[in-house]
C-alpha cells in the first residue's frame, strides 16, 4: 500500500467521499427535487408538443377546406372529377380529426 500513486489515493478518497455524500439527507432532497423538476418540465413539453401539432394539423385542415371548396366549384363547372373533391374532403376531415384529437389529449394531460 505504500507504493500507491498520489492520483490513485485521491481517487480512493473521492470515491469514499462520494459514498458518504450519497448517504446524506441533503443529497436525497436535491436528487428528489431534480427528479420532480424534470418530470414537471417533461409534462409541460409534452403538452406543448400536443398543442403545436394540433395547431399544425388544424392549419392543414383549413388549407384542405379552401382547396376542397375550389375543387367543388371546378366540379360544378365540369373541370374536375368527383374523386378530386372526395380526396380534398377526406384530407380535410382526416387532418381536422388529428388536430382536434391532439388538443383533446393535451387537455386530458392537465
Amino acid at each position: 500500500m505504500a507504493n500507491l500513486s498520489t492520483s490513485r489515493k485521491l481517487g480512493i478518497a473521492a470515491r469514499i467521499a462520494g459514498q458518504q455524500v450519497k448517504r446524506t439527507r441533503t443529497y436525497g432532497a436535491v436528487l428528489n427535487g431534480a427528479r420532480t423538476t424534470f418530470r414537471h418540465f417533461a409534462g409541460i413539453m409534452s403538452q406543448l408538443w400536443l398543442e403545436v401539432t394540433g395547431f399544425v394539423f388544424l392549419a392543414f385542415a383549413v388549407v384542405g377546406l379552401i382547396q376542397g371548396s375550389k375543387e367543388y366549384a371546378a366540379y360544378h363547372a365540369g373541370r374536375a372529377t368527383s374523386s378530386r373533391v372526395a380526396a380534398a374532403v377526406g384530407f380535410t376531415l382526416m387532418f381536422a380529426w388529428f388536430g382536434v384529437s391532439s388538443f383533446v389529449k393535451s387537455r386530458r394531460r392537465k
